[in-house]
């Protein structure tokens, strides 16, 4: 089977043809550099995302939060929920961590924005 995809692994944007056999990427064709054929490879085997959002502060203050790596993409509700049941302690600084291995995922998340008030 074909799949179609455009590469988001630089700015670029490859327009990507991959051959899948078995779930796998077994050709990946379109791509100028390694990225896209690591991209492909990866979104067809086991995608996984970046997650940005809003934690709340214990004052309801919002405060935009993303995870450091991406994680599984069947993992993404879960990971929102777990963001939205952290309530953040003021200050926070750009790059403070508000969770450690999110959902067993590995991937920190951490604040986009500092701060103070």
């Amino acid at each position: 089977m074909k799949r179609n995809m455009i590469c988001i692994g630089c700015p670029m944007g490859c327009e990507l043809t991959v051959d899948v056999e078995d779930g796998k990427a077994a050709a990946v064709s379109g791509n100028n550099c390694g990225v896209g054929k690591k991209y492909a490879e990866t979104e067809i085997s086991a995608p996984t995302r970046i997650v940005t959002t809003t934690a709340l502060t214990e004052s309801g203050i919002p405060v935009p939060v993303k995870t450091c790596s991406g994680i599984p993409k069947d993992k993404i509700f879960d990971v929102i929920a777990a963001i939205k049941s952290v309530k953040i302690t003021l200050p926070v600084s750009v790059g403070d961590v508000i969770i450690e291995n999110v959902c067993e995922t590995g991937a920190a998340v951490a604040v986009t924005k500092s701060c103070t008030q």
